[in-house]
């Protein structure tokens, strides 16, 4: 609850910064990063709550973190299973049994394929906060997420690249509850994994 006076005198740092409130912009937002009809696959609710960090109003109208979980394990799967596939993994495995000093040859399998381009190095380089940031703000993301700076003059500082990552994976945790795991799968793999080379 908020008190309708306040008891002391506002500081004077005020730390003002303005969120969107309008529906336009917003649904534009979303049929950017989810195609033409984005704007109607999620519902009201669950379009606002997808874009609001637990920053804004204290976390009194709900956040994001829940369904941020589930999207950044979502893309983290996808992200796995993009680079096992990736021809880069497949020039590199065959460079690796290629040069074997003792003319050994490996166990070669058709299921694992690729799998020296699935490192950890390589996984958190395709998901990079700054990229993820970068993306979402081609997006249109950062002119409607919902998040309160710490300091309203300095975004870098108070974190803009982390709440814009954020904000994309709970997008597709939102379209994974709201559609299913087959549809957000082909989201982040067409509006995510794509732009990013993958």
């Amino acid at each position: 609850m908020v008190a309708p006076v306040r008891s002391r005198p506002r500081p004077k740092n005020n730390n003002d910064f303005r969120v969107n409130e309008d529906p336009r912009e917003f649904d534009n937002a979303y049929r950017r990063i989810l195609g033409d009809q984005g704007d109607k696959i999620l519902t009201e609710e669950v379009k606002w709550l997808a874009v609001t960090h637990k920053s804004f109003d204290q976390g009194r109208r709900g956040f994001n973190d829940r369904l941020a979980f589930l999207g950044k394990r979502i893309v983290d799967l996808q992200t796995s299973l993009a680079l096992l596939n990736s021809p880069k993994s497949r020039q590199q495995a065959e460079a690796h049994s290629a040069g074997d000093p003792h003319g050994r040859t490996p166990f070669r399998h058709a299921a694992l394929e690729g799998l020296e381009g699935l490192t950890p190095f390589a996984k958190a380089q395709a998901t990079d906060k700054r990229r993820m940031a970068q993306l979402a703000e081609q997006y249109g993301l950062g002119r409607v997420m919902r998040w309160k700076p710490r300091k309203a003059d300095n975004l870098q500082t108070s974190g803009v690249e982390t709440v814009l990552a954020h904000t994309v994976y709970s997008i597709v945790g939102a379209v994974a509850l709201q559609k299913g795991g087959e549809v957000a799968n082909n989201v982040v793999r067409q509006r995510i994994l794509r732009p990013l080379g993958l």
